[in-house]
């Protein structure tokens, strides 16, 4: 297992697969990551559908349009559906208890995020999308009312790796005691 901050730093956006198939027991720590992952009042929120059909994953891919990321969805061997229960994080005793409202979106962030970098721990990459056609997406799939599909995470042995992006040095995005 490589050093976190390392696994942090060198995590990339994958839009290129290999056709190499996704061992069974690296999923199964990939979908651990998840599990282990906090939440709201530990209310787990999230709901992962794994899709391997190529059929599927095609029909998926028809609803990104010019989306960079549509070939990425029939390419990788495994296309991570990110779901969420509506009404259980950021709700007590069936009231909504924060100023956002439903708090799902920041707990499948956080899942989304052990995904990325278990993913990228195990050698695997991913990409994270949010543009697609939604409720579409939740037909082919079959998910039940009550239940939201937010991302797609391709996941699979990256085709070729990519540089870091620029980031913002601490300084210019931390505050202390006031903004």
């Amino acid at each position: 297992m490589q050093n976190f901050m390392d696994v942090i730093k060198e995590r990339r956006s994958i839009r290129h697969y290999t056709d190499r198939e996704v061992p069974q027991h690296m999923l199964d720590q990939v979908l651990e990551a998840v599990q282990w992952s906090p939440s709201w009042a530990n209310t787990q929120c999230w709901e992962i559908v794994v899709v391997k059909d190529p059929e599927n994953k095609e029909k998926i891919k028809e609803t990104l349009g010019k989306n960079p990321a549509a070939k990425a969805i029939v390419d990788a061997p495994i296309v991570l559906a990110v779901c969420g229960k509506l009404n259980a994080s950021g709700y007590y005793k069936g009231e909504v208890t924060t100023k956002f409202g439903d708090w799902l979106l920041y707990d499948l962030g956080i899942a989304t995020q052990s995904i990325c970098l278990a993913a990228h721990a195990l050698g695997l990459g991913t990409v994270v999308v949010g543009l697609f056609d939604h409720e579409r997406v939740k037909e082919i799939l079959q998910i039940p009312d009550g239940v939201e599909v937010v991302s797609l995470i391709p996941l699979g042995f990256p085709a070729k790796g990519s540089g870091a992006p620029k980031r913002r040095e601490i300084s210019e995005f931390t505050h202390y005691d006031r903004f």
